[in-house]
Order: structure tokens, then sequence, then C-alpha cells
């Protein structure tokens, strides 16, 4: 890995993972708001790449 992913892991991996943790801890009801930002968070994923696979072969939604 090079030092690009080390300064993306330390800005953004870390401190996400760390608010997670802190949301879940929170929540008074076993973890149902924690769930349905993580659930958020894998559909905009995955809706993300869906979008830039196709700019990246030239195609536009």
């Amino acid at each position: 890995m090079n030092a690009a992913g080390y300064i993306f892991y330390i800005i953004f991996v870390i401190p996400l993972i760390a608010a997670m943790a802190w949301l879940i801890r929170q929540d008074k009801k076993k973890g149902k708001v924690g769930l349905w930002v993580l659930a958020a968070l894998v559909v905009g994923v995955l809706i993300y790449v869906y979008i830039k696979r196709d700019a990246l072969n030239g195609v536009r939604p």
C-alpha cells in the first residue's frame, strides 16, 4: 500500500468506523439506527461504483 492509501485510511476510514461505533453505542434500541446508517452507506457506495463504472466505459447513465 502506498502513502495515498494510508492517508485515505487515516482521514476517512478510521473516523467512519469510530463514528459508527459511537452511533451504535448511543442507540438504546439494539443498534437499529447504526444498521440503517450502515445500510445507507452500502447503498450509496454501490450507486457510486455503478455510476463510476459507466463513466469509465464512456457511457452516461
